[in-house]
């Protein structure tokens, strides 16, 4: 038995129907699962889905069995998770994950789980139980990750037999667990990447994964600085390493991450990416984005992040290059969370840090990056500051939080809308995060769009920075609801959910969501469209009918209907900080054609209702667009008017009281935001993207 081997064999578990750990008879093995914390297990959702019903609802209805004896457990936390739990589910699609809490295994061996997504190809075994060969029994074999399909960890050489799935999938390069079985096609295995982890966030209850992978790093820190030299993860880890290899050694990880365990976790993957990036750019000397976008919810996942930069530096790298940038991050780490969540941060543990932090950068950091971390750490933990005069931590300057671009295409193949998600840096660099070439229908947009918009809002927020939500649309899609899109299902929201939970709210409720034409960006910026949006961004701004017939005082019955070249001589004349205001959708009919001739003068801001209504209805709304129009001064101000208006209307009382009624849009479509022509900074290739492929 492998040095590895060994070290899986105890956090293997059978997963088994309750009451009967031995599962004489065949059809009560459903599978294998693998502690990754003492008293927390994981396995793929469809093993446990094979207990019907009882497995959903509340309850112990999941038998365990594993070195340290047989018991039940309770699933916590799953994706995807049949709604209702009676119904089952005929497919069980990506990320297949459920986490089981065991409450008897508190003293369960556990695995070591990689803190980054693989790096493929990779030489990896295979663990479980199965009956492959009559007997119920432990197997292992030795394969090859060798390519992403979408979601899936693709797997050739010995591939997952029945009754391994949900068993771990180790990178025998570094002695981490990197997957979980899943199943197998007609030539290839396939595994989840334990990335597939952050999707559990995302569920209801999903914090608490903060409390299993902290448990997880303090059990393997217990288990190294124990009294002997029984072998463990770590150990392993470092007789895998081989003496003098560069970057952060097993030990001092194990270390790290079991300090960074007692600190408040981050708020958001934009938390976590922004010192990152901090740290890339110090360390490699330039303003470093990686193509690859990244969603670590985890200070552990960002020092994951940090490997491999001396390949970035050129040749000739320093080989504690990467040290380095573990150390500055863990350092930027201490002071954030000290300053950022005080509350929260235990002081003494804090401390702790911060001496060990101190300890190793005198033993191993470069002088340079040494003098960063002196200047981070001066004044935290009680640390003295070992100097009198100021301390210039020099690092250039970093981005500031991202907005979410959404593009939705002209319809393609019939009425299947083409997708992409993208990060706005700065208001010029993009980065994708998800895209969809064969479309979608447009009652599925919402549904599509849904986790890539969550995943790329997580990445956007950071600070005080709340994202805002730009969409790119076709003039057929203007009245779609954005603002009122939820970031979770509607059918998985119920009477108890919190109402101000981010992702059962409304998205206009929390963020700014604006509406952008999507035909006029893709050509460059006319004169006229520019001039415009500087005199509304100077301001002050003021409304002008977006039709000439529908104007503040309210449709005129028998007036004379404006032409669409009439319309465009009439908004061409009005002044540059004039917006054009409509009581009425603009996606069809005249609504639309006086949008195009507002459009074509260059007007960069247009307010209008989208839902049906009286007539009657609309001297109120035109009052509300001026006196709204008058408050905000320039354009920079409409986001929060136009917020708070949304949240007034969506209170019952405050709109009855007001005399509030109607849903508003807003087009906020400034040029050169992205500059035209701008490159979408790419990632490797990968095989078959994940967003070509229907969701669960």
């Amino acid at each position: 038995m492998s040095a590895l081997e060994a070290e899986v064999r105890p956090s293997l578990a059978r997963i088994v129907a309750p009451g009967d750990g031995y599962a004489p008879d065949r059809g009560e093995y459903w599978g294998s699962g693998f502690f990754i914390a003492p008293g927390w297990l994981l396995t793929c959702a469809h093993v446990v889905g094979k207990g019907g019903a009882e497995v959903w609802r509340s309850g112990r209805a999941v038998g365990v069995t594993w070195q340290g004896g047989t018991t039940t457990g309770e699933v916590v936390l799953a994706k995807p998770r049949p709604d209702p739990p009676h119904e089952g589910r005929a497919r069980w699609d990506f990320p297949d994950i459920a986490l089981v809490r065991v409450r008897d295994a508190d003293d369960a061996r556990c695995v070591w789980l990689s803190d980054r997504a693989p790096t493929i190809p990779a030489p990896v075994s295979l663990h479980g139980w199965s009956r492959q060969t009559g007997a119920l029994g432990m197997r292992h074999g030795i394969g090859e990750a060798g390519a992403l399909d979408g979601k899936a960890l693709l797997l050739s050489g010995s591939l997952p037999v029945e009754g391994v799935s949900g068993g771990p999938v180790v990178d025998l390069r570094y002695g981490a667990v990197i997957a979980m079985n899943k199943g197998v096609g007609r030539t290839e295995g396939a595994a989840v990447p334990i990335t597939a982890l952050r999707e559990l966030y995302d569920v209801r209850g999903g914090d608490l994964l903060h409390t299993v992978l902290r448990e997880h790093d303090l059990h393997h820190l217990a288990r190294f600085t124990r009294p002997g030299t029984d072998p463990d993860w770590t150990r392993t880890q470092t007789r895998l390493r081989g003496p003098g290899a560069p970057g952060l050694a097993p030990a001092l990880r194990v270390h790290l991450y079991g300090h960074f365990a007692h600190l408040p976790p981050p708020g958001g993957p934009g938390e976590v990416m922004h010192l990152v990036q901090e740290v890339r750019s110090r360390v490699v000397h330039e303003d470093y984005r990686s193509p690859i976008l990244h969603d670590p919810r985890t200070w552990r996942e960002g020092a994951g992040l940090l490997h491999g930069l001396r390949e970035l530096s050129g040749k000739g790298g320093r080989p504690e290059l990467d040290l380095d940038a573990v150390l500055l991050y863990a350092a930027k780490v201490a002071r954030h969370t000290a300053l950022e969540h005080p509350a929260d941060t235990d002081s003494e543990r804090l401390r702790d840090l911060v001496r060990w932090i101190d300890e190793q950068a005198t033993l191993y950091a470069h002088p340079a990056i040494q003098e960063d971390i002196d200047g981070l750490l001066d004044g935290l933990g009680a640390r003295t500051p070992r100097r009198t005069g100021p301390v210039l931590v020099r690092q250039r300057p970093t981005r500031a939080g991202a907005d979410v671009l959404v593009d939705i295409g002209e319809p393609v193949y019939g009425e299947r809308y083409p997708l992409s998600v993208r990060l706005l840096y700065d208001g010029r660099d993009v980065t994708p995060v998800y895209s969809n070439d064969l479309g979608v229908r447009r009652h599925e947009l919402q549904q599509y769009l849904r986790e890539p918009l969550a995943k790329a809002l997580g990445l956007g927020d950071r600070g005080e920075h709340l994202a805002v939500v730009e969409a790119f649309l076709p003039r057929a899609l203007f009245d779609e609801p954005l603002d009122e899109w939820r970031l979770t299902p509607e059918e998985a929201t119920d009477e108890d959910a919190d109402l101000f939970d981010e992702h059962s709210m409304p998205l206009g409720l929390r963020r700014s969501v604006l509406v952008r034409d999507r035909r006029r960006n893709a050509r460059p910026p006319s004169p006229e469209w520019r001039r415009r949006w500087a005199g509304a961004a100077r301001g002050p701004l003021s409304g002008v009918p977006l039709r000439g017939e529908a104007t503040a005082d309210g449709h005129r019955a028998g007036e004379r209907r404006e032409g669409r070249v009439a319309a465009y001589g009439r908004l061409s004349g009005s002044g540059d900080g004039c917006v054009p205001v409509f009581c009425g959708p603009v996606a069809g009919g005249d609504g639309r054609e006086a949008m195009a001739a507002a459009l074509a003068a260059g007007h960069p801001l247009v307010l209008w209702r989208r839902d049906g209504h009286d007539h009657e209805e609309c001297r109120a709304f035109h009052r509300r667009a001026a006196r709204l129009l008058a408050l905000a001064g320039r354009a920079k101000g409409l986001h929060r008017h136009i917020r708070d208006l949304r949240i007034d209307v969506s209170d019952p009382d405050t709109a009855r009281s007001e005399n509030l009624t109607g849903r508003i849009a807003v087009l906020y479509d400034p040029p050169d935001r992205p500059p035209y022509g701008t490159e979408i900074m790419q990632p490797p290739l990968m095989a078959g993207p994940a967003g070509d492929r229907p969701p669960a």
